[in-house]
């Protein structure tokens, strides 16, 4: 099992709208970023654990436990004229976007915010990829360490 830290708006899906899915469960769709479609079609797998994580907001921080439930498939939305992710460039017979579905775990009675993981950056999240100068990715890999670590943060 792998462990990845996803990124959402919450003005555009918050975990609390992953609460109210059916069954807990959606597909995580949008992601228009080469680096990260990468990492969905290649790389995350059913079982594999991610963080949820609020971005772009007052306090962005983690929120919650989400665990693969399908890998990586072609985005449909991409090819949805009128939809906000539609890629006029996207072509079904060799789909340039990806996405995977998500199950709610768990979500934190509290977030561990970005300042809150800021302050372990020199320690034990001194090579975590979210704190990185520069990183703006939606979907990076966590270690098993820093996902230990951040899950008893958020206990």
């Amino acid at each position: 099992m792998s462990y990845w830290l996803l990124k959402s708006e919450p003005d555009s899906f918050s975990i609390e709208d992953l609460a109210r899915a059916p069954r807990k469960t959606t597909a995580w769709d949008g992601v228009r970023n080469f680096q990260a479609r990468n990492m969905l079609r290649d790389e995350l797998q059913k079982g594999d654990q991610a963080f949820f994580y609020h971005s772009s907001c007052e306090i962005p921080g983690i929120v919650g436990i989400v665990t693969v439930v399908r890998a990586g498939y072609p985005d449909p939305t991409a090819f949805e004229r009128g939809h906000h992710h539609y890629d006029p460039d996207s072509d079904r017979a060799d789909p340039r976007w990806f996405m995977v579905d998500v199950r709610l775990e768990r979500q934190f009675a509290r977030a561990v915010t970005l300042d809150e993981l800021r302050a372990y950056a020199r320690g034990p999240l001194k090579d975590m990829v979210l704190l990185r100068k520069g990183n703006r990715l939606s979907v990076t890999p966590v270690t098993r360490s820093e996902w230990q670590f951040i899950v008893a943060l958020a206990a």
